[in-house]
């Protein structure tokens, strides 16, 4: 699993009441809805997370992945 990083985020009150319902409703906790949100956002930006290099092995194939994925996005 990857490591978890603890990182403040300042936010306006109504958004994290949002995003707070929103996990409340698909039985998430507030931390993994918004992990969830960002990760989604990530994918649909064609630009997903790479793998850390002792977990992927070759992070160079997965760049050069990530690189012909965008490219055939854009045809």
């Amino acid at each position: 699993m990857a490591e978890r990083k603890p990182f403040l985020l300042r936010i306006d009150s109504a958004v994290l009441d949002a995003v707070q319902r929103w996990a409340n409703d698909d039985l998430r906790s507030l931390n993994a809805q918004i992990e969830f949100v960002l990760r989604e956002a990530l994918r649909r930006a064609g630009r997903p997370p790479r793998p850390h290099a002792d977990a992927a092995g070759d992070v160079t194939a997965t760049a050069a992945n990530d690189r012909e994925g965008r490219e055939e996005k854009r045809e």
